[in-house]
């Protein structure tokens, strides 16, 4: 076998069965080919990986298996029959559901009325405490936490995750799409929906999984297939693969980048402290407490990390942080003045840069084009305009550079933001706020999505804004990024700050103590 090369899938003799052939899949946008036939073959009893760069063509391949999109041309099989998957409705039919990268859920409407929404099963009198008690049920049957009374729009990424993924489990559906599932998902919740795919396996199902976590597609997936620039490249069984032959697969002929680790050189003026909190403490519109009392400094030329399990009051830290929501009590201090700006507008003048957690619901304007998104906070500078004027050369040329410089595959401007991969969203959001943060950068799961390539340069970005002293607050719940990038670790618990830790005494150990809600064993200097 090649350096590189896949071993080829055998499979046990009762699970041959193909549920899903797709032949010479060709999808172009504005002229751009997403795919360009591409084949692809899902056994049955089988767990499937989907690798390939940003850009690469995978979403836009599933959207197409399962409706969202029709392909230009090439023809879909599900168990041997052809068939026309026109809709959502009829991939559904067909025994295909899928989780999506960006959510498709309901803000207003809780936990328990988004599971039943447009399911067969829903009971015909909508009685909530009956529509709670299922959503319960199958919350426990599965392992995957969540609060069947909770309003949508007052989770967090991760919790609104789970719901996706509890919402197309419970309609027991036969192929199984998952788009970067544990993005959001701790270790322990990673661990229960593993060991629900695989019990979903066993039952003679079928699961294809997009994911850029490697480690994760070698422990749970039986065979793959690596897409590049639209095309499938490589197939076969993930026995005897590794890490590294998957990269070289995923990347080509271009090297692979090497990991960035944190900058152990100090920051002249680092004892700075251009943005900190005093007392903040923020409550939702039912009084329940996000943050409560939360002192927090974010020093000059430092990467602050934020660890903690979803849920537990990061998306309003990083909302304060930002100005984008006013606390309920205390102070936010911007170069220790308690009386400066107010506002997302005021924040970002004084240049503090936001990379928030929902990408496509908070930092881009979906329907506007790629151009414009690019300058979406950044048209009142000088490169785009002179006082109240714009010019649209200048705005032009200010879009081209962001999107030349955050290497978006798909380069035509007039390219409407959502027809973005998920990948190249998170790219041009990450370099239009880099541009922003002259004095503060909060960056909340920033590489989620992120191929192995742009996760090296947006850590490479992080280190670079850090050694030119700026403020990084870098918020993740990948412990192992948090311990290679902060200088210092803050754990988040139940709104509050559990413990604020040196990375040089931060390990798994502590951060988990921390995290769960208890106390260290040892006091930390």
């Amino acid at each position: 076998m090649q350096p590189g090369e896949l071993p080829r899938t055998v499979l046990p003799e009762a699970a041959r069965t193909a549920f899903v052939r797709m032949r010479g899949i060709t999808k172009s946008f504005y002229g751009a080919r997403a795919n360009d036939g591409v084949d692809f073959t899902l056994q049955g009893g089988e767990i499937h990986a989907l690798l390939g760069e940003n850009g690469a063509g995978k979403s836009t391949l599933m959207n197409v298996l399962t409706g969202l999109y029709q392909p230009d041309s090439g023809e879909i099989a599900i168990e041997g029959h052809v068939r026309r998957i026109a809709s959502p409705a009829d991939a559904i039919e067909a025994g295909i559901g899928m989780v999506h990268q960006h959510f498709k859920l309901v803000p207003a409407f809780t936990v328990a009325e988004n599971i039943h929404l447009g399911w067969n099963e829903t009971p015909f009198r909508l009685d909530p405490a009956s529509l709670a008690a299922r959503t319960q049920a199958l919350s426990d049957r599965f392992g995957l936490a969540v609060s069947p009374g909770a309003r949508v729009a007052d989770l967090s990424a991760g919790e609104q995750q789970r719901v996706e993924i509890l919402r197309v489990l419970a309609r027991g559906t036969r192929i199984l799409v998952l788009d970067e599932p544990t993005a959001v998902l701790t270790p322990a919740e990673v661990r229960a929906l593993f060991a629900a795919l695989r019990a979903f396996r066993a039952d003679g199902n079928a699961v294809i999984l997009i994911s850029h976590k490697l480690g994760e597609v070698l422990e749970i997936a039986d065979a793959l297939t690596v897409m590049r620039a639209g095309r499938s490249v490589a197939t076969g069984s993930t026995a005897g693969a590794s890490r590294s032959s998957l990269a070289r697969l995923i990347i080509g002929d271009t090297a692979i980048p090497a990991t960035v680790a944190r900058n152990e050189t100090d920051v002249p003026g680092a004892q700075a402290v251009p943005l900190a909190l005093r007392g903040v403490s923020v409550r939702d519109h039912r009084g329940i407490a996000l943050l409560d009392g939360v002192d927090l400094d974010v020093r000059a030329g430092e990467i602050l990390g934020i660890a903690g399990v979803a849920g537990n009051g990061q998306r309003a830290l990083s909302e304060v942080l930002t100005g984008c929501v006013r606390p309920d009590a205390g102070d936010v201090l911007l170069d220790g003045d308690a009386s400066g700006p107010r506002g997302a507008r005021e924040f970002a003048d004084w240049g503090v840069g936001h990379i928030p957690e929902d990408r496509l619901r908070t930092a881009l304007a979906a329907d506007l084009p790629l151009g414009e998104n690019a300058v979406l906070r950044d048209y009142r500078g000088d490169a785009a305009g002179s006082g109240p004027f714009l010019f649209p050369r200048r705005l032009a040329r200010l879009a081209r550079r962001i999107i030349d410089d955050a290497a978006v595959n798909l380069r035509d401007s007039r390219i409407p933001a959502r027809n973005l991969s998920g990948g190249n969203q998170q790219r041009l959001v990450a370099e239009r706020e880099r541009r922003i943060a002259s004095r503060v950068l909060v960056a909340a799961y920033p590489t989620r999505g992120l191929d192995v390539g742009a996760v090296a340069a947006l850590h490479a970005g992080m280190q670079a804004l850090r050694a030119s002293g700026v403020g990084v607050v870098l918020i993740s719940e990948e412990i192992e990024e948090l311990l290679a990038q902060a200088d210092r670790i803050a754990v988040l618990f139940a709104g509050r700050i559990a413990g604020i830790l040196p990375v040089a005494q931060a390990d798994a150990e502590r951060l988990g103590l921390l995290m769960s809600g208890q106390v260290l064993p040892e006091p930390v200097s």
